[in-house]
């Protein structure tokens, strides 16, 4: 018998998409959300979901594409993402996929050369293929892809000894806040 993997299905435009059920902490329905400052344009805000604050991206934005807003069938995914919970709005969160692994190619090269290297694979079911994504690398590049050039322009500054008044870095801010 062949194995099988689970992949919790969702889509986003006209793509279905699949992350591995054991990466899925909970869907819910999409609440009211509460804007951040200085955010990234894709990350939404944050929401209460019983208690614990979660930070929500909208995956429409992350992925480049224009946002459709927020209808019914939208939903956010919960999941764990560096001993935290982020969520992910969809446009809809269908049922859970058991794709044999037989059915599942590596992603294409061309994908991996240009950038898309969050896709996993792609998993053909019932005729569709499923687009396999990686939670940690969708969630992680833009954040390393924002600060590295902001570092790098940190570190120039300091190694010049050049020194900026009026402004603090969010760091320094976080540092100061804290005393």
């Amino acid at each position: 018998m062949s194995r099988e993997t689970q992949i919790v299905g969702f889509r986003v435009g006209r793509e279905t998409y699949g992350v591995p059920i054991t990466s899925l902490h909970e869907i819910v329905r999409v609440p009211e959300i509460t804007a951040v400052p200085d955010a990234p344009d894709y990350l939404e805000g944050v929401i209460n979901l019983r208690g614990k604050i979660v930070s929500v991206v909208d995956l429409r934005k992350r992925f480049g594409k224009p946002s459709a807003g927020i209808d019914r069938r939208s939903r956010i995914l919960v999941v764990e993402h560096r001993g935290r919970l982020v969520g992910m709005i969809v446009d809809s969160a269908s049922e859970v996929l058991k794709i044999p692994e037989s059915d599942i190619e590596p992603a294409p090269v061309m994908m991996q050369e240009g950038g898309l290297d969050c896709v996993t694979g792609l998993g053909k079911y019932q005729g569709r293929l499923i687009i396999l994504l990686d939670i940690s690398k969708i969630l992680a590049a833009r954040e390393v892809g924002k600060e590295v050039p902001e570092d790098k322009s940190a570190e120039k500054r300091a190694a010049s000894g050049s020194v900026q008044t009026g402004t603090a870095t969010t760091g320094a801010r976080s540092a100061s806040a804290g005393k």
